[in-house]
């Protein structure tokens, strides 16, 4: 009987919530909202530690999309640096280089990618990149977002470069795994 109490005045108390904060609840972000050219919505510029150097700006972040949707702006700045082969248990990835060239692999394959390429990493599929040009640009889509702004986040957030073993534990908490090196660039 008590819980048929409760149940009946939480429907009395539901038309009091307006539509706005419910849409919010389902959608993360109630109204559009415009990020300006060099800057981040959240975080600043979160300048990465360990795997590179380079420079990320969340542009829409899983926080506004109730976790559908991430997109960063990645400016590269670490020539002959990338990332190591590994692979993200649930999400999608899709790269958009604005400037300079970049090496890439997805599952056995290897691609060269240059300003208005754009390529695709399935989920549960090892990839790995690697930044030719000695500087950079691209726009990265996550779907769903995951936890990648949260590693990235970690990442800037040390003050030394993680071991192997930190690196790997990071990227088991944030939701990916390290299967093997960096590709090498000549």
């Amino acid at each position: 009987m008590k819980r048929n109490n409760f149940l009946f005045s939480m429907l009395a108390v539901f038309p009091l919530v307006s539509f706005a904060r419910v849409q919010k609840l389902f959608t993360g972000t109630s109204k559009g909202f415009k990020i300006n050219a060099g800057e981040g919505r959240y975080h600043g510029h979160i300048q990465l530690k360990g795997v590179n150097a380079n420079i990320l700006d969340v542009k829409v972040s899983g926080k506004d999309t109730n976790g559908d949707l991430a997109i960063f702006e990645q400016t590269s700045l670490s020539q002959k640096k990338g990332t190591p082969l590994h692979l993200h248990y649930a999400q999608d990835e899709i790269f958009f280089v604005l400037e300079g060239e970049y090496y890439f692999q997805v599952g056995e394959e290897k691609y060269e990618l240059k300003k208005g390429d754009s390529i695709f990493l399935p989920r549960n599929i090892p990839h790995a990149w690697t930044q030719v040009s000695a500087s950079g640009k691209m726009t990265v889509t996550l779907q769903p977002a995951g936890k990648l702004e949260d590693f990235f986040v970690a990442l800037a957030a040390r003050t030394t470069d993680p071991s192997k073993e930190e690196m790997a534990a990071l990227f088991e908490a944030n939701e990916m795994k390290i299967v093997g090196p960096p590709l090498a660039v000549e």
